[in-house]
């Protein structure tokens, strides 16, 4: 099954955060407080696919008080956190009333094997680990953290016949 098909059933589309939203890097300050990276463009990419209907999650191995101000800006309703990220994936089924193969997951590390090789259409960062990079269904040119979501959201918005529609107040 090529990238086009995969694309077209996606209902939800659920993101890692560090080395996805962010280039992976963490910025510990001297009173303990991190800060992360996030890409305006990937920003707007999750906004758009909300706006087109297709729901948007967070699955993290880490509590981050600085992802939780992000997804609150972009609408994100629900953040996992769990290193053991599989566990998430059947409460994910559930809770968005999808399937695992309407499920798009970007990620880049070993923890997100379990959960790319049960989604519909796995996605991986070029700065992802070779292993995840050998199982991904389609691996950006954007590195994490520089795009890499939006281009995803574009693609599942193209091949779903819905960019046009949801871009067109920009253009007037």
């Amino acid at each position: 099954m090529g990238i086009a098909e995969r694309a077209r059933k996606i209902k939800l589309l659920l993101l890692d955060v560090d080395g996805v939203l962010t280039d992976g890097r963490i910025i510990i300050g001297s009173y303990g407080d991190e800060i992360k990276n996030f890409d305006v463009a990937d920003g707007l990419g999750i906004i758009l696919m909300q706006r087109a209907g297709i729901k948007c999650a967070i699955i993290t191995a880490k509590n981050s008080k600085i992802v939780k101000i992000r997804a609150k800006h972009l609408g994100i309703s629900k953040i996992y956190e769990n290193h053991y990220k599989i566990k998430s994936l059947k409460d994910i089924v559930r809770r968005f009333k999808v399937k695992e193969d309407e499920i798009c997951f970007v990620g880049d590390d070993l923890i997100d094997i379990p959960i790319l090789k049960r989604t519909g259409l796995a996605v991986a960062v070029p700065n992802a680990v070779k292993e995840v990079k050998d199982i991904a269904h389609y691996v950006t040119e954007n590195k994490g953290g520089r795009g890499a979501v939006r281009e995803v959201c574009e693609i599942i918005l193209k091949y779903q016949g819905k960019w046009e529609e949801i871009t067109k107040r920009y253009f007037e």
